[in-house]
Parts: structure tokens; C-alpha cells; sequence
């Protein structure tokens, strides 16, 4: 049986306490076009708030150079600091038929680690797994973090 099912992790260390780097994420997503201008050139609320458990957003993206737009269903979970965008739709479902990152952050005695994760299904098992999105995760990633602190 093909192996069409997989999550890819990876860990960043960030400079930026966990609680303001969740916060971005949590309540101010409308920051980060200024915040990874490269990877994130717009996001708008589609339905509900910017802070809101459920919102709807619609990003407009560059991975590898070529734009996207991905649709998603935001869940927070606060007393973890974690987030998970529930794809919807979008460009990154020509190549996957689930694409779901998560991002969960542990707090440490001086800055935080974001442990970040995509778990996706591929339409078959031929297609190349979604690397290129986590480089891209990890890269907006970091971006954000020297936003936190530049702040």
C-alpha cells in the first residue's frame, strides 16, 4: 500500500519569549505581511476576527518564487500556545489533498523553541512530500521572531 499520509517536523529555536510570538499568530496576523514580507505579501479575514478560534483567513504567499493564495481555518489552543491552520483551499491543494501546519511553542529560561509540524496527504505516492513549505514555515518562522524583538 502507498504511503500517501506523512507529517514533517522541525524545531527553530527563537530569541522572542513564547507568549509574544504566539501573540502575533494569536491576535495580530494582520502583522505579518510587514513582519516575513518575502514569504507573506497579504492576509485577510474571510470570516469571523482576526483573533477569533474558527476565523477564516485568505494569505497570499511566495514559495520558490511563485505566488499562492491558501485559504484556512485558524485553531488556537491557549493553554499551549499552539496553533493549527486547517487548509481550505488554495494552490498548495494542486500538489496535496491535506495540508494542515502546526505550530506549538515551548517556553525556555531565556527566548522559546517552535516546534513546527505539517501533516499533509499526497494525492499519490509519485508527488514529492511538502518540503518546500516547511523551509517556507521555518522561514517565516524566523522572520517573525526578529519582528518580535524589533518590536
Amino acid at each position: 500500500m502507498a504511503q500517501l499520509q506523512g507529517k514533517l517536523e522541525a524545531e527553530v529555536e527563537l530569541q522572542s519569549p513564547a507568549d509574544k510570538f504566539f501573540k502575533i499568530w494569536r491576535s495580530e496576523s494582520h502583522k505579518m505581511p510587514t513582519a516575513t514580507s518575502k514569504n507573506i505579501q497579504g492576509v485577510k479575514v474571510h470570516e469571523g476576527d482576526w483573533d477569533q478560534h474558527g476565523a477564516i483567513k485568505i494569505w497570499n504567499y511566495t514559495v520558490e518564487g511563485k505566488s499562492g493564495v491558501f485559504k484556512e481555518k485558524v485553531e488556537f489552543d491557549d493553554d499551549n500556545m499552539s496553533f493549527t491552520l486547517h487548509g481550505i483551499e488554495g494552490d498548495v491543494f494542486d500538489e496535496l489533498k491535506v495540508y494542515k501546519p502546526v505550530c506549538k511553542l515551548i517556553p525556555k529560561e531565556k527566548g522559546s523553541l517552535a516546534k513546527l509540524s505539517i501533516e499533509y496527504e499526497k494525492y499519490k505516492e509519485s508527488d514529492p512530500n511538502p518540503d518546500k513549505y516547511m523551509a517556507f514555515f521555518i522561514d517565516m518562522t524566523k522572520d517573525i521572531d526578529a519582528h518580535v524583538l524589533s518590536a
